[in-house]
């Protein structure tokens, strides 16, 4: 696309969670801390909150990735799942052999021991749940139960819960407030601010080789921080967008009226209030007058 253009090894602004491009912001830092501690001190559930788009997936596959030896994680990333499925998903991760298991009493079992061998091997098994507003409520006492498990020196399982504010919602509820009890450490990712936006720019573009002289300039970065609140995934929806526009145009500087098209084009951003007026062609045109300039030189090349 516009990799040449830049000088770029790669996109660095696409929304697919990659670790690659992970940046410590003082939000996840933060929740990774509270994750690890919560773990080492043998706590049974641990909760971690964000609004849509500032990263927990992310979060997620860096906790997978640095997770220390000592333990032994189980990942779900699809949380719509009744309490059958949920115990099949689980017991999957953790390698038990579910193909000749007939009914649930045979997997919760099979799912029981197996947690214990990991236990006698002096591991401790992590569940992580990502997207965990979506289960449904039989799902969430399933896990109440699963986390009674526990020998006489330590629990069996350590449940980590991430999932957008509604989770918080739900778990108000009275139906909840035995497992609203057991969460002992919580944190809540907030969004950047520009500072944080800038440096977080900086670095995806550096990963992803830009070498220039930097593209985004303060001023640029406190409109695209206020257009996106400082969402991470809004905030590399717009930086893509606008370097699409600029190679379209043949330009390396970014400017206010690349940022004006995005913004236009993204849902869930905004116009700061009484500055720019409303445009109506948005990037999709434009990416089709690209295209055609394109497919024009091509054809007029092959003449």
């Amino acid at each position: 696309m516009y990799l040449y253009h830049y000088g770029l090894r790669e996109l660095p602004f696409t929304i697919t969670p990659n670790t690659q491009f992970y940046y410590d912001l003082k939000s996840h830092h933060e929740a990774f801390e509270v994750v690890l501690t919560a773990l080492k001190t043998g706590e049974g559930f641990i909760k971690i909150t964000g609004e849509v788009g500032t990263g927990k997936t992310l979060l997620c596959r860096r906790l997978l990735n640095e997770m220390p030896d000592f333990f032994k994680a189980a990942y779900v990333p699809d949380s719509y799942l009744d309490p059958a499925e949920l115990r099949l998903a689980i017991a999957q991760e953790l390698d038990v052999e579910t193909d000749k298991l007939v009914n649930q009493q045979q997997l919760a079992r099979a799912l029981q021991q197996r947690l214990l061998d990991i236990s006698k091997s002096d591991q401790s098994v992590v569940i992580i749940i990502d997207e965990a507003q979506a289960l449904p409520e039989e799902s969430l006492e399933a896990l109440r139960l699963l986390s009674n498990l526990e020998t006489e020196r330590r629990k069996l399982v350590h449940i980590v819960l991430l999932g957008q504010p509604e989770l918080d919602e739900r778990l108000s509820q009275k139906a909840f407030r035995q497992l609203r009890q057991r969460i002992s450490f919580s944190h809540k990712l907030t969004a950047m601010n520009a500072e944080e936006t800038a440096d977080y720019i900086a670095h995806r573009m550096q990963v992803a080789g830009y070498k220039g002289t930097p593209i985004f300039n303060w001023k640029l970065i406190k409109h695209i921080h206020r257009c996106s609140r400082g969402v991470p995934r809004l905030v590399n929806m717009l930086c893509h967008k606008m370097m699409l526009l600029a190679y379209g145009e043949g330009r390396h500087k970014l400017t206010n009226h690349d940022l004006r098209f995005a913004v236009k084009d993204t849902e869930d951003t905004r116009l700061e209030s009484g500055r720019w007026l409303p445009l109506t062609i948005g990037i999709a045109a434009m990416c089709l007058l690209i295209a055609a300039m394109g497919y024009w030189q091509i054809t007029e090349g092959g003449l």
